[in-house]
């Protein structure tokens, strides 16, 4: 199964959060997050987990928290969007050649999943690779990504480690991206800049080869 259900009983700490969350709010979307993109895409986007106030909000990966406007203006400058985002999931932004998704489906208290929430939900970024067949490149957004996308297409951590702007080529054949998480701290502390996020975009971009 690519996605887990609205009620995944996985994880005990990520339920007990969402049942809060949803008797707190119960107009926010408050499930387990799916992918939003091209199913066909060569290009995967692969973030840590939805934010309390974006994903699990709105329903789409990065949409609605400060991580989003980066990201998706990035993506737009590179013609890997059309559209315009607006922040919520019906603003109409259709993603080219290009599929999102996270290492964690539900959102974390304080945005932060354990080591053990993101192994009970490698199984759903697995079969999220699977069923992409045209994917030759993953993006991934910060270590934790790193760590489960490398641990997902069958890495070995020692050999790949996480480094902002880094380019592994794996045995299947797919090119994992390295880049800085592209959230509201690491945007507030200069570790990762708009130019930098562009260049990082661009090299996985480009890493697509040929024509969509």
């Amino acid at each position: 199964m690519r996605d887990p259900s609205p009620d995944c009983p996985l994880c005990p700490r990520l339920v007990a959060f969402r049942a809060a969350n949803r008797a707190l709010r119960p107009d926010w979307f408050n499930a387990p997050v799916p992918g939003f993109g091209d199913p066909l895409a060569r290009l995967l986007i692969v973030g840590l987990a939805p934010g309390l106030l974006g994903a699990n909000r709105t329903g789409r990966p990065f949409t609605g928290d400060h991580a989003g406007l980066l990201l998706y203006d990035t993506l737009l400058a590179l013609g890997l969007a059309t559209g315009h985002y607006a922040e919520h999931a019906g603003d109409g932004l259709v993603l080219e050649d290009t599929f999102i998704s996270n290492a964690v489906r539900c959102v974390p208290p304080s945005n932060r999943p354990t080591p053990e929430e993101v192994r009970a939900c490698r199984p759903f970024l697995e079969a999220t690779i699977a069923h992409l067949p045209n994917l030759r490149v993953v993006l991934a957004l910060g270590a934790v990504a790193h760590q489960s996308v490398v641990k997902a297409l069958g890495g070995k951590l020692p050999k790949l480690p996480f480094r902002h702007g880094a380019v592994h080529r794996l045995p299947s054949g797919l090119s994992v991206v390295d880049s800085y998480h592209c959230s509201r701290l690491n945007q507030n502390t200069g570790t990762l800049t708009p130019g930098m996020f562009l260049e990082v975009v661009r090299t996985a971009s480009d890493l697509r080869g040929g024509h969509a």
